[in-house]
């Protein structure tokens, strides 16, 4: 289906530009949210009409954006999860948990202006990036960790998992005696210790 984009769609076109996208696309998305004219003569002649209005509606949109930008840039968010010894989530984060991390530190972002490049499915930090309009993007910080001490810890560039396999010691161990008897039961793991051992 042709349209006449009536904002900068990203890997699409600018203001203006006729372009050319499956037909599901523009009517479930594109047209329903204004974003897209049908391309046919009426709808020409009502942009070019339109189109300084628009363009300045526009401008001002971003100029909005530009100046949301700076409470945005640069956040990081925390987002405490149950998670695997491996760090694998219960679940995934939503970009709805994000913006509501985001709202709570004053941050006027929805859904719709997370950009998930993929779900976030295990514990660490993410940059994710928030399109506040078409042409003005930031990038926030998400760390996603098993309580706010590991978080703390990620924060300052420390890999949680790798860490904590590391100190790990391996399964049971006990003090070696190199000159016990083999069967020998250590004196101090007897009852009464040495008493013992004398009677």
């Amino acid at each position: 289906m042709q349209i006449i984009l009536l904002e900068r769609i990203e890997k699409l076109g600018a203001i203006g530009d006729e372009v050319t996208v499956k037909d599901g696309y523009a009517r479930n998305f594109l047209l329903p949210n204004k974003k897209a004219l049908r391309a046919n003569e009426a709808n020409r002649k009502v942009f070019e009409a339109n189109r300084a209005r628009i363009e300045a509606e526009n401008a001002a949109r971003r100029d909005e954006a530009q100046n949301e930008s700076g409470n945005v840039e640069g956040k990081e968010v925390v987002l405490i999860r149950a998670s695997s010894n491996a760090g694998q989530l219960y679940g995934s984060v939503s970009v709805r948990d994000i913006s509501d991390a985001l709202a709570e530190q004053g941050a006027k972002v929805t859904k719709s202006m997370i950009v998930l490049e993929r779900p976030i499915k295990t514990i660490g930090v993410y940059d994710v990036r928030v399109s506040l309009h078409p042409e003005v993007s930031v990038t926030v910080k998400v760390n996603v960790a098993r309580s706010p001490d590991e978080a703390e810890l990620q924060s300052k560039g420390v890999n949680v998992i790798d860490a904590m396999f590391d100190n790990e010691t391996g399964g049971f161990t006990e003090e070696y005696d190199p000159n016990a008897e083999p069967g020998e039961i250590p004196t101090e793991l007897l009852e009464g210790g040495e008493e013992a051992a004398e009677a």
